[in-house]
Protein backbone atom coordinates (compact mmCIF):
# COMPACT_ATOMS: atom_id res chain seq x y z
CA UNK A 1 0.00 0.00 0.00
CA UNK A 2 2.87 1.94 0.20
CA UNK A 3 6.74 2.52 -0.48
CA UNK A 4 9.03 3.32 2.55
CA UNK A 5 12.24 4.35 1.41
CA UNK A 6 15.44 4.22 3.96
CA UNK A 7 17.02 6.63 5.58
CA UNK A 8 20.04 7.75 3.88
CA UNK A 9 19.82 6.69 0.47
CA UNK A 10 22.08 8.41 -2.14
CA UNK A 11 21.16 10.15 -4.87
CA UNK A 12 22.02 7.50 -7.49
CA UNK A 13 20.35 4.58 -5.35
CA UNK A 14 17.02 6.50 -5.43
CA UNK A 15 17.24 7.03 -9.52
CA UNK A 16 17.90 3.69 -10.11
CA UNK A 17 14.80 2.98 -8.17
CA UNK A 18 12.63 4.90 -9.76
CA UNK A 19 13.84 3.50 -13.00
CA UNK A 20 13.11 0.25 -11.79
CA UNK A 21 9.67 1.39 -10.48
CA UNK A 22 8.92 2.78 -14.29
CA UNK A 23 9.79 -0.40 -15.79
CA UNK A 24 8.01 -2.22 -13.65
CA UNK A 25 5.04 -0.27 -14.19
CA UNK A 26 5.10 -0.07 -18.18
CA UNK A 27 5.95 -3.74 -18.31
CA UNK A 28 2.41 -4.40 -15.98
CA UNK A 29 0.13 -2.86 -18.60
CA UNK A 30 1.95 -5.74 -21.36
CA UNK A 31 1.53 -8.10 -18.76
CA UNK A 32 -2.60 -7.18 -18.04
CA UNK A 33 -3.23 -6.63 -21.73
CA UNK A 34 -1.46 -10.39 -22.59
CA UNK A 35 -3.84 -11.44 -19.69
CA UNK A 36 -7.01 -9.65 -21.26
CA UNK A 37 -6.28 -11.38 -25.01
CA UNK A 38 -6.11 -14.90 -23.19
CA UNK A 39 -9.01 -14.23 -21.24
CA UNK A 40 -11.05 -13.48 -24.63
CA UNK A 41 -9.00 -16.31 -26.50
CA UNK A 42 -9.52 -19.32 -23.82
CA UNK A 43 -12.55 -18.34 -21.91
CA UNK A 44 -14.92 -16.33 -24.41
CA UNK A 45 -18.16 -16.61 -22.32
CA UNK A 46 -16.19 -15.76 -18.89
CA UNK A 47 -13.48 -13.73 -19.21
CA UNK A 48 -15.59 -10.36 -18.61
CA UNK A 49 -16.86 -12.03 -15.10
CA UNK A 50 -12.92 -12.37 -14.30
CA UNK A 51 -12.40 -8.54 -15.55
CA UNK A 52 -15.24 -7.90 -12.81
CA UNK A 53 -13.85 -10.21 -10.00
CA UNK A 54 -10.37 -9.04 -9.80
CA UNK A 55 -12.10 -4.96 -9.95
CA UNK A 56 -10.26 -3.95 -13.38
CA UNK A 57 -11.82 -1.73 -15.77
CA UNK A 58 -13.30 -4.03 -18.49
CA UNK A 59 -13.11 -0.85 -21.35
CA UNK A 60 -9.43 -0.36 -20.78
CA UNK A 61 -8.33 -3.81 -20.71
CA UNK A 62 -9.88 -3.77 -24.18
CA UNK A 63 -7.91 -0.95 -25.53
CA UNK A 64 -4.65 -2.57 -23.65
CA UNK A 65 -5.56 -5.98 -25.39
CA UNK A 66 -5.82 -3.97 -28.49
CA UNK A 67 -2.65 -2.81 -28.63
CA UNK A 68 -0.90 -6.19 -27.79
CA UNK A 69 -3.22 -8.02 -30.76
CA UNK A 70 -1.07 -4.85 -32.64
CA UNK A 71 2.45 -5.85 -31.52
CA UNK A 72 3.43 -9.43 -31.37
CA UNK A 73 6.26 -9.77 -28.51
CA UNK A 74 9.26 -9.91 -30.56
CA UNK A 75 8.18 -6.32 -32.04
CA UNK A 76 7.65 -4.73 -28.96
CA UNK A 77 10.71 -2.74 -27.80
CA UNK A 78 11.77 -2.60 -24.16
CA UNK A 79 13.52 1.24 -24.77
CA UNK A 80 10.05 2.38 -25.45
CA UNK A 81 6.67 2.60 -23.03
CA UNK A 82 3.38 0.71 -23.89
CA UNK A 83 2.11 4.24 -25.00
CA UNK A 84 4.48 4.51 -27.78
CA UNK A 85 3.18 1.38 -29.44
CA UNK A 86 -0.46 2.20 -28.66
CA UNK A 87 -0.14 5.82 -30.70
CA UNK A 88 1.10 3.66 -33.56
CA UNK A 89 -1.47 0.71 -33.41
CA UNK A 90 -3.85 1.89 -36.27
CA UNK A 91 -1.07 2.11 -38.67
CA UNK A 92 0.39 -0.55 -41.10
CA UNK A 93 3.21 -2.70 -39.79
CA UNK A 94 5.51 -1.12 -42.32
CA UNK A 95 4.42 2.22 -40.77
CA UNK A 96 4.98 0.82 -37.02
CA UNK A 97 8.43 -0.09 -37.68
CA UNK A 98 9.39 3.27 -38.91
CA UNK A 99 8.31 5.26 -36.22
CA UNK A 100 9.33 2.69 -33.39
CA UNK A 101 12.75 3.20 -34.91
CA UNK A 102 12.40 7.17 -35.10
CA UNK A 103 11.00 6.99 -31.71
CA UNK A 104 14.22 5.02 -30.39
CA UNK A 105 16.55 6.79 -32.22
CA UNK A 106 15.83 9.99 -30.87
CA UNK A 107 14.40 8.94 -27.58
CA UNK A 108 11.05 10.54 -28.23
CA UNK A 109 8.80 10.56 -25.20
CA UNK A 110 5.05 9.74 -26.45
CA UNK A 111 4.00 13.19 -26.37
CA UNK A 112 7.18 14.07 -29.21
CA UNK A 113 6.49 11.13 -30.97
CA UNK A 114 2.56 12.11 -31.72
CA UNK A 115 3.67 15.74 -32.72
CA UNK A 116 6.23 13.94 -35.31
CA UNK A 117 3.40 11.77 -36.40
CA UNK A 118 0.75 14.74 -36.61
CA UNK A 119 3.72 17.16 -39.14
CA UNK A 120 4.34 14.40 -41.08
CA UNK A 121 1.05 13.95 -41.68
CA UNK A 122 0.59 17.55 -41.84
CA UNK A 123 3.06 17.60 -45.21
CA UNK A 124 1.74 15.10 -46.71
CA UNK A 125 -1.68 16.62 -46.93
CA UNK A 126 -0.59 19.78 -48.24
CA UNK A 127 -1.99 20.23 -51.65
CA UNK A 128 -0.55 19.76 -54.61
CA UNK A 129 -0.66 23.29 -55.94
CA UNK A 130 -1.07 26.36 -54.11
CA UNK A 131 -4.22 27.10 -55.03
CA UNK A 132 -5.66 24.02 -54.49
CA UNK A 133 -7.96 24.00 -51.32
CA UNK A 134 -7.70 21.30 -48.62
CA UNK A 135 -10.33 20.04 -46.20
CA UNK A 136 -9.88 17.68 -43.19
CA UNK A 137 -11.75 15.96 -41.03
CA UNK A 138 -10.85 15.60 -37.52
CA UNK A 139 -11.70 11.56 -36.10
CA UNK A 140 -11.63 11.16 -32.60
CA UNK A 141 -8.86 8.23 -31.51
CA UNK A 142 -11.36 5.59 -30.06
CA UNK A 143 -13.39 5.72 -33.34
CA UNK A 144 -10.09 5.54 -35.21
CA UNK A 145 -8.83 2.09 -33.12
CA UNK A 146 -12.66 0.95 -33.46
CA UNK A 147 -12.22 1.37 -37.79
CA UNK A 148 -8.74 -0.15 -37.57
CA UNK A 149 -10.01 -3.35 -35.70
CA UNK A 150 -12.57 -3.59 -38.46
CA UNK A 151 -10.09 -3.54 -41.03
CA UNK A 152 -7.33 -5.89 -38.89
CA UNK A 153 -10.51 -8.36 -38.68
CA UNK A 154 -11.40 -8.48 -42.50
CA UNK A 155 -7.10 -8.92 -43.13
CA UNK A 156 -6.85 -5.53 -45.14
CA UNK A 157 -4.95 -2.33 -44.53
CA UNK A 158 -6.68 0.11 -42.89
CA UNK A 159 -6.29 3.21 -45.30
CA UNK A 160 -7.43 0.67 -48.13
CA UNK A 161 -10.33 -0.34 -46.09
CA UNK A 162 -11.50 3.34 -45.36
CA UNK A 163 -11.11 4.55 -48.51
CA UNK A 164 -12.70 1.53 -50.13
CA UNK A 165 -16.06 1.79 -47.54
CA UNK A 166 -16.40 5.68 -48.26
CA UNK A 167 -16.41 5.29 -52.02
CA UNK A 168 -18.82 2.66 -51.49
CA UNK A 169 -20.73 4.68 -49.13
CA UNK A 170 -20.39 7.63 -52.09
CA UNK A 171 -21.64 5.24 -55.09
CA UNK A 172 -24.52 4.06 -53.07
CA UNK A 173 -25.50 8.08 -52.31
CA UNK A 174 -24.82 8.92 -55.75
CA UNK A 175 -26.42 6.22 -58.65
CA UNK A 176 -30.43 7.75 -58.34
CA UNK A 177 -28.41 11.43 -59.45
CA UNK A 178 -28.56 11.98 -62.97
CA UNK A 179 -24.66 11.67 -64.49
CA UNK A 180 -23.21 14.91 -65.29
CA UNK A 181 -19.77 15.32 -66.88
CA UNK A 182 -18.04 15.96 -63.65
CA UNK A 183 -19.40 12.63 -61.95
CA UNK A 184 -18.12 10.89 -65.32
CA UNK A 185 -14.57 11.85 -65.13
CA UNK A 186 -13.93 10.62 -61.73
CA UNK A 187 -12.76 7.01 -60.78
CA UNK A 188 -15.25 4.35 -60.51
CA UNK A 189 -14.86 2.78 -56.56
CA UNK A 190 -14.26 -0.62 -55.67
CA UNK A 191 -16.18 -1.33 -52.63
CA UNK A 192 -14.44 -4.32 -50.70
CA UNK A 193 -17.37 -7.29 -50.45
CA UNK A 194 -18.64 -9.14 -48.31
CA UNK A 195 -18.23 -6.27 -45.67
CA UNK A 196 -19.66 -7.58 -42.12
CA UNK A 197 -21.47 -4.48 -40.10
CA UNK A 198 -19.76 -3.04 -37.10
CA UNK A 199 -21.84 -2.19 -33.96
CA UNK A 200 -21.31 2.11 -33.27
CA UNK A 201 -18.29 2.38 -30.92
CA UNK A 202 -19.16 3.52 -27.11
CA UNK A 203 -18.84 7.29 -26.74
CA UNK A 204 -15.90 8.77 -24.79
CA UNK A 205 -16.00 8.69 -21.13
CA UNK A 206 -13.03 9.77 -19.18
CA UNK A 207 -12.67 6.24 -18.14
CA UNK A 208 -12.09 5.05 -21.79
CA UNK A 209 -10.37 8.22 -23.50
CA UNK A 210 -7.28 8.29 -24.30
CA UNK A 211 -5.15 10.69 -26.28
CA UNK A 212 -4.85 9.46 -29.10
CA UNK A 213 -3.38 10.91 -32.40
CA UNK A 214 -6.81 11.96 -35.09
CA UNK A 215 -6.78 10.97 -37.99
CA UNK A 216 -6.34 14.10 -40.68
CA UNK A 217 -8.40 13.32 -44.22
CA UNK A 218 -7.51 15.65 -46.88
CA UNK A 219 -9.48 16.18 -50.13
Amino acid sequence: MGLQMPTGMAYDEWERAGRQLADVVDSSIWWLADWTVHGKDHYTDRYQRGIRAVGLSYQTLRNYAWVSRRFDVSRRRPSLSFQHHAELASMTVADQELWLDRAEQHQWSTKQLRNAIRAARQNEQQPATGTEPSRRLEVPGSRLQWWARAADQLGVDFEQWVMTTLDSAAATALEDLPHTADQESLPAPQPLKSLPATPTPAPETPENRTDRPRMAVSA
